[in-house]
């Protein structure tokens, strides 16, 4: 549902998406200058909008850098750009996993490669991995990034300092990659 919302006297449009699945309000900015608001089913219209009221300098700061230095974007892809790039995803994951778990040694029950909108990979306690196609897509760099976060995940179901220092093994620029893809310089839309 489009939406607008006054910032600091700057009307700033947004899409309103309500999801039953959601269990907290999450809010983005797109490196298209897309602002999209997620909100659980229960939350009130009011609720919603003092939150972005109490955001506003971050948005409004993002939404101009966004407008000063576009991102790199993958583009809109189709479900059949998924079904066309889902097996390259699948063999560059099963490859660099086999690589970096030599150094880790995880025991990995599943991997999964999906079309995801808003998540690179995931991890679960059962052991399975799941990998958004578009990882094929992007730089090397950045997709082994994701590669070894998950795989960490299973040694360490956090982001403790103990998480970090496993991944720091055999990706010793993480924070620099990481910051990249939290600043929206490579984003799935």
């Amino acid at each position: 549902m489009q939406k607008q919302i006054d910032l600091h006297q700057n009307k700033i449009d947004y899409t309103l998406k309500v999801s039953k699945r959601s269990r907290r309000l999450r809010l983005a900015v797109y490196c298209d200058g897309q602002f999209v608001v997620t909100a659980p089913r229960y939350m009130s219209s009011g609720y919603i909008e003092r939150f972005i009221m109490q955001k506003a300098q971050w948005i409004l700061t993002r939404i101009a850098h966004f407008k000063k230095y576009p991102g790199q974007a993958l583009g809109r892809l189709t479900n059949k750009d998924y079904l066309k790039y889902k097996e390259q995803a699948r063999a560059l994951v099963q490859t660099r996993i086999e690589h970096f778990n030599q150094f880790y040694q995880a025991k990995i029950k599943r991997i999964s490669i999906k079309n995801q909108k808003t998540r690179w990979g995931s991890c679960s306690k059962k052991g399975n991995l799941n990998f958004n196609y578009k990882i094929v897509l992007m730089p090397a760099e950045m997709a082994d990034y994701i590669i070894v976060h998950e795989l960490c995940h299973l040694l360490e179901f956090n982001h403790s300092r103990n998480f970090w220092v496993l991944v720091a093994r055999t990706i010793p620029n993480h924070l620099k990659i990481r910051r990249e893809l939290r600043k929206g310089n490579f984003k799935i839309i």
